[in-house]
Parts: structure tokens; sequence; C-alpha cells
């Protein structure tokens, strides 16, 4: 029976972690303005658009942004951590769910732009100024976090180092912030020493 349990953890796992890098990706590509002409972009535009549509009536868009895509991918986040829990036979605790999603969320968001600025990197060696539609959607993820870099960064004769500069910053907000965030969100006193 153990087997089962784990294989059923397994494959939800895998499946809602997909669908959740899916959801999110579409809040990035809105949020990056990309081209939603890109195949890859309609991929990800009819694989979200199922659930997505009904919560679009309650949900409005904030900002320019379609906020219904977050709160999907919070939901999926939060139904995934439940399910998984659960499984692993421990009681969900439901008051600690909501924080623990957010902040999930959140460093998948970081991880998605460190594979996709290492992706860059590797594509502007192998393939620079390629038009694949990949590189072109990886290009436009990516640019938004380099640009700041670039304008601060002095040009170094075609060597462009601000992909160093955004990978550190990265790393220090995945080995540094999320970690206290995930110790203040199980520790509600912990949260009165934030404020």
């Amino acid at each position: 029976m153990l087997g089962l349990n784990d294989a059923a953890i397994f494959i939800i796992k895998t499946l809602g972690s997909l669908y959740l890098l899916i959801v999110l990706l579409r809040f990035i590509l809105q949020l990056v303005r990309a081209n939603f002409y890109n195949p890859l972009c309609q991929f990800i535009v009819k694989a979200t658009q199922p659930l997505l549509k009904p919560l679009r009536r309650v949900i409005p868009s904030m900002f320019g942004l379609d906020m219904s895509s977050l709160v999907l991918a919070l939901i999926v986040q939060i139904l995934l951590i439940a399910v998984i829990v659960s499984l692993k036979g421990f009681m969900v605790d439901w008051v600690l769910l909501v924080p623990w999603a957010l902040i999930a969320l959140f460093s998948l968001f970081l991880n998605i732009l460190f594979y996709a600025m290492i992706i860059s990197v590797i594509l502007s060696w192998v393939a620079p100024g390629s038009h694949n539609p990949g590189a072109e959607l990886v290009a436009q993820i990516t640019e938004p976090v380099l640009a700041p870099f670039r304008r601060i960064i002095p040009n170094l004769g075609g060597l462009d180092i601000s992909p160093i500069f955004a990978f550190i910053v990265i790393q220090l907000l995945q080995s540094w912030l999320i970690p206290r965030l995930a110790y203040f969100a199980l520790m509600p006193q912990g949260l009165l020493g934030l404020i």
C-alpha cells in the first residue's frame, strides 16, 4: 500500500507542478508583455483557458494584468500542497497553507527567471540572434530582468555580464529571503517580528 501511495504522490506532484508551471508562465507572459502570437504562448493560452475563463468573470484585471491567472496559480499550488500533505498522512493546516503556497509560487517564479536566463546565456553562445519561437520567448522573459543591470553595468566590448549580477540577486532571494519567509510563515508569532 505504501508503494501505491508514493506512486500517487509522484504522479500528482509531477502533473500538478507541470500545470502550475504553465499557469505561472501565463502570468509571466502577461507581465513581460510577450508576443502572444508565438506558438509556445498559444500553447500556454490554450492549456490554461478552460480554468481561467470562469475565473475571469469573478476576478478583475489590475494594472493591465489578468489577475485570474495569478489566482489560479495560487489555487493550484494550495491544492497541490494539500493533496500531497494529506497523502503523506499529515493533517492539512489550512491557516498555513496560503502563506506556504505564496512562498512556493514566489520560489517557482524565481526559478523560472533563473533557468530562462541560463537558457538565454547558452543561446547567446550557441545561436546568437536566433528567431526560434523558444529563443524569442526566453528573450522576452529575461529582458525585463536584465535591462536594469544593463543600464548600470558598462558595455565591456560585446561581452554582456549583466546575467551574472541577475543570477546573484536571484540566488540571494532564493537562499536568504525564501527561507526567512518560510520561517515566519511557519511561526505565526514570528510575523509580529516583521511589523
